[in-house]
């Protein structure tokens, strides 16, 4: 169970990438009314930006 937990809170950072701030991405672009760049959808490109910045942190420890 211990070993679990540890691999649960080493990829937390990825799953928040993917969870939350892609999600806050696309919301905050719908309501600012801008459109997504290539014609993707708003939370496609929220994914595009969210996903690889939780894995850059998963990687690296911290988020900047």
């Amino acid at each position: 169970m211990q070993t679990a937990i540890k691999q649960l809170f080493y990829v937390m950072p990825f799953l928040f990438g993917i969870g939350f701030i892609a999600p806050l991405i696309a919301q905050s672009m719908a309501r600012f009314g801008w459109e997504a760049p290539w014609g993707l959808s708003l939370i496609t490109f929220g994914l595009l930006i969210g996903a690889p910045w939780g894995l850059y942190a998963t990687l690296r420890g911290r988020w900047v």
